[in-house]
């Protein structure tokens, strides 16, 4: 099954550190992001990718010339300018029956073989990976009087669910494909027409948004930590959602 990594944008959040590099090329442990997620995929026995790339792709050719991960690595023209569908279905006649699309820049310690069974189950065109939504502030609990109950520094909020990419398409997918953007426009589309599901992973994930982000990571890395890593393959299936 291909993987499908996106690697064309212009990662303004980063920036400066984007204006020459792409932001799937920042360095995280001597390596680029990419390349640990790429690492990460083969682990659990995945070795064929495209990078879907564009913005300095130049950077990217440079980079994996003639480099020896353990994989087959397709580096396709997506368009400079292109929105994150657009680069998707620029990857239409490079993939197989079912294939997996993921961003350049989150980490996660996902069971690949779990998303696969569980896409397997339900008749929708498309699973979305989700993970419970973490936030980068303190919250405040508070009671009616404005009396602060409890302040919780920067927690996992289980009751919202948000999209960690790790998204396994069927190739029938294409005949509902609607608009530029993956985000606003394709997944809006597949959930009105009832074809997109998601797997519930309650587990690490993290990205690469931010100079922050990039030291956090690196410190992982430097401290041997390898929280994405996966240990062992849960047993049975999350319920469909």
């Amino acid at each position: 099954m291909k993987v499908v990594i996106l690697c064309g944008g212009k990662g303004l959040r980063a920036f400066p550190f984007t204006e020459y590099l792409p932001k799937p090329m920042l360095p995280v442990g001597g390596s680029p992001i990419v390349v640990q997620v790429i690492k990460a995929f083969i682990a659990q026995g995945h070795t064929d990718f495209i990078l879907a790339a564009g913005y300095r792709k130049n950077v990217l050719d440079d980079y994996f010339e003639g480099k020896n991960l353990g994989a087959k690595i397709q580096i396709l023209d997506t368009g400079a300018n292109a929105d994150t569908g657009q680069r998707v279905f620029a990857c239409k006649d490079y993939v197989g029956d079912s294939f997996i699309v993921t961003y350049a820049d989150g980490l996660c310690d996902l069971p690949i073989r779990s998303l696969i069974d569980f896409h397997a189950t339900h008749e929708g065109l498309a699973t979305i990976t989700s993970v419970p939504m973490y936030s980068q502030y303190g919250v405040l609990d508070v009671a009616a009087d404005g009396k602060v109950i409890r302040l919780r520094e920067k927690p996992i909020i289980r009751e919202h669910w948000i999209n960690a990419g790790f998204i396994l398409f069927d190739r029938a997918v294409f005949d509902h494909w609607h608009g530029t953007n993956l985000e606003s426009h394709v997944f809006p589309h597949l959930v009105s027409k009832e074809l997109a599901y998601t797997y519930r992973h309650d587990g690490f994930f993290k990205s690469l948004d931010s100079y922050k982000d990039q030291v956090e990571l690196e410190e992982m890395l430097t401290s041997g930590v390898l929280p994405w890593a996966l240990k062992e393959v849960p047993n049975g299936l999350l319920a469909k959602s």
